[in-house]
């Protein structure tokens, strides 16, 4: 007897954008009703492998097989009519419609819309109950919590026959709690007979959920492991070529004296929306104070006021002795002439000018400082001497002061950025999402130059939506929800636990929904 096709299989695929070897000969096959990781280093290979699956790109080699068959797809509607539903990191859907109208989105039937509801509405209550995944349908998206979005953006992945399942970086906006209850969703899938492929970044979710993991390396297939038969330290090395350290050597803060003040700072928006009060908290010179919090929840508003970017309705900021408030807000630079150096959450947007060579980039911000030349003309030949020093000390990839930024790989753009920063040695250092769009290799060296920087007696607030990044580099864990602060917790005190519940807007302390009490 013949034991059954895999769900898929990958012979040889090869795919190349000009000189660049996006694949190189990837065979990989994956058993039905399994859930199977793939990891890799930014430029690995691994989004242009699942835009092949999917039908985004044809391959220019090699072939694809669904249960034995050959498939060969245009688009991406040849593969959701094959069985293949994706569900991308950044959320696709229409906040303003209903579940059951995001649902309906391109399957209308024409004329026939009331009919097409009623079977979409069916469907739907079929499908939540036989894969967990009970949503509201008459809700609207924008009322959701990103939670129950991203069960949304699944259920319309699952709207068709699908066989294969693709997630590309799931947990990227959701607490830890939420979390759990996505891995549980995937079990629940997987012994319905789907079969998942779970692309992500964060070793310890591979760990948890999956059967297998592939391991792509420039392009390449380096490696194919049963998940209980190997280790994050092993994928790592795997995915670097060398050994990584997970979690960057960190000692006790050697605290001084508060070089950041933030009392009571709101932020009202010109229509009456609050999305920030009564904010309070210090950062004291030798420590990095993290916070933590699902994005969008004035993480990123409270960072654009700290870096000048932005004007607070109400409170005060005391930076090194110098105080700021409504009727006297920071510019940014006044701010770099105090001391303070900011790194922003959107590199693209506030960070780069990705059409500048790397050289231009190099001094923005501190043209005062003479990187680019002591008179009003620029001087290039100061310029790229600066860049090389940045790249070389940062270790940006290629060293090339020339290369358009644009060209650069997403976690070299961001050594840049913080090479420049960090240059100026600020004593008090504001820094959004660090790590983010960053490969493994790259989170280690940043992580490092956090550490080091604080030891030299910085004041660092660091924001972050990777919990693990807030637990291994902050002394002390602030959490905020709808624009207030939950509380601040020392390093000691924190847990998983505890910070999902506080990101959840439950105060330590609090009674919970089910009487019980947050520690």
């Amino acid at each position: 007897m013949n034991a059954a096709p895999p769900a898929l299989r990958l012979i040889d695929i090869s795919k190349s954008f000009g000189p660049v070897h996006a694949n190189r000969d990837v065979s990989l096959s994956i058993d039905k009703g399994t859930i199977h990781g793939i990891v890799g280093e930014n430029g690995a290979g691994k989004s242009t492998l699942m835009k092949i699956l999917h039908g985004s790109y044809r391959a220019d080699r090699g072939s694809v097989e669904i249960n034995g068959t050959t498939v060969n797809f245009g688009s991406s509607a040849d593969a959701i009519s094959a069985g293949i539903g994706m569900v991308h990191q950044h959320f696709m859907l229409i906040p303003t419609l209903s579940v059951l109208d995001n649902l309906l989105v391109g399957d209308e039937r024409g004329f026939f819309v009331k009919a097409g509801r009623e079977d979409m509405r069916a469907r739907l209550a079929e499908r939540s109950k036989r894969y967990g995944l009970k949503v509201d349908p008459d809700a609207l998206v924008g009322d959701l919590p990103v939670g129950l979005q991203q069960r949304v953006e699944i259920l319309k992945a699952l709207k068709g026959d699908t066989s294969i399942l693709i997630l590309d970086e799931p947990t990227a906006v959701l607490t830890p709690q939420e979390t759990e209850q996505l891995f549980e969703i995937l079990r629940n899938l997987r012994d319905s007979g789907v079969t998942i492929i779970l692309v992500t970044h964060k070793l310890e979710e591979i760990m948890a959920v999956t059967e297998e993991v592939s391991v792509m390396r420039q392009g390449e297939l380096v490696a194919q492991r049963h998940t209980h038969e190997t280790t994050p330290e092993e994928l790592a090395e795997l995915m670097v070529g060398r050994k990584v350290l997970l979690r960057a050597e960190m000692g006790e803060a050697s605290r001084g004296d508060a070089a950041l003040k933030v009392h009571h700072l709101g932020l009202v928006t010109p229509t009456g929306g609050e999305e920030l009060s009564g904010i309070t908290f210090e950062v004291r010179a030798g420590e990095i104070l993290g916070i933590a919090g699902v994005a969008g929840n004035g993480q990123s508003e409270l960072l654009e006021i700290l870096g000048g970017m932005r004007a607070a309705t109400s409170g005060t900021i005391e930076i090194l002795g110098q105080s700021f408030d409504a009727t006297h807000p920071p510019t940014p630079g006044e701010l770099r002439e105090i001391g303070l150096g900011h790194i922003p959450e959107d590199r693209h947007r506030f960070g780069l000018v990705l059409s500048f060579p790397a050289f231009e980039n190099a001094p923005l911000g501190y043209l005062h400082k003479g990187y680019a030349g002591d008179s009003v003309f620029l001087d290039k030949a100061r310029m790229r001497t600066h860049c090389k020093d940045l790249m070389d000390h940062h270790d940006v990839r290629p060293t090339l002061p020339d290369q358009i930024t644009e060209g650069f790989s997403g976690g070299n753009q961001q050594k840049l950025v913080i090479a420049r920063e960090m240059h100026e040695r600020p004593k008090v250092l504001i820094i959004g999402q660090p790590t983010r769009g960053v490969d493994i290799g790259a989170i280690e060296f940043i992580h490092k130059d956090l550490i080091a920087h604080r030891d030299d007696g910085a004041a660092i607030l660091l924001v972050s939506v990777e919990l693990e990044e807030i637990f291994a580099l902050s002394d002390r864990i602030m959490v905020m929800n709808d624009g207030k602060t939950v509380g601040i917790v020392d390093r000691e005190d924190a847990d998983r636990s505890l910070i999902g519940q506080m990101m959840a807007g439950i105060a330590p302390g609090a009674r919970t929904n089910n009487g019980a009490t947050a520690p």
